[in-house]
């Protein structure tokens, strides 16, 4: 599923892998307001995840991500396997990747870096700091930081 949130004109293609219904819905909300157009793509477990970035079965025409967020406790393929294979392919491994994820475990967040995450940032609970956090994202990772682009 994909949809266009933000006001620029160049856009952003986002892979948000996430299970829970209720932070895709504030992930999208919080970037209405985005400074760039975003193109949000949800994948809602590890395996779809994967497919979409190898551009398999249902996901042939998936558009290469310029970020991925992605939730550590997903079902079929755990975010932890997904970003080891991301990060271990020669094609995918430039994507950025923001671990976003209720875990604030000391052991998830070495692990996270050392299988190269590019940043790990622990979901707040409440409503009003996930917007907050996820408006950060598009204010740095979006907006101020220069990512690779595949060659188009």
């Amino acid at each position: 599923m994909m949809e266009s949130i933000g006001t620029d004109a160049k856009p952003m293609e986002v892979l948000l892998v996430e299970d829970s219904p209720g932070d895709v819905r504030l992930t999208r909300e919080a970037f209405k307001d985005a400074k760039v157009l975003i193109n949000l793509h949800v994948a809602s477990d590890g395996t779809e995840a994967m497919a979409f970035l190898k551009r398999e079965g249902g996901h042939t025409n998936a558009p290469r991500p310029d970020l991925i967020l992605l939730d550590l406790n997903l079902p079929k393929k755990d975010g932890r396997e997904v970003l080891e294979e991301i990060k271990q392919s020669p094609t995918l491994k430039s994507i950025p990747v923001v671990i976003l994820t209720t875990s604030a475990s000391d052991a998830d967040i070495l692990r996270s870096y050392l299988l190269h995450a590019n940043c790990y940032i622990t979901k707040p609970v409440d409503l009003k700091g996930f917007l907050n956090v996820v408006k950060s994202i598009d204010n740095f990772w979006l907006s101020v930081v220069k990512l690779p682009h595949e060659a188009r």
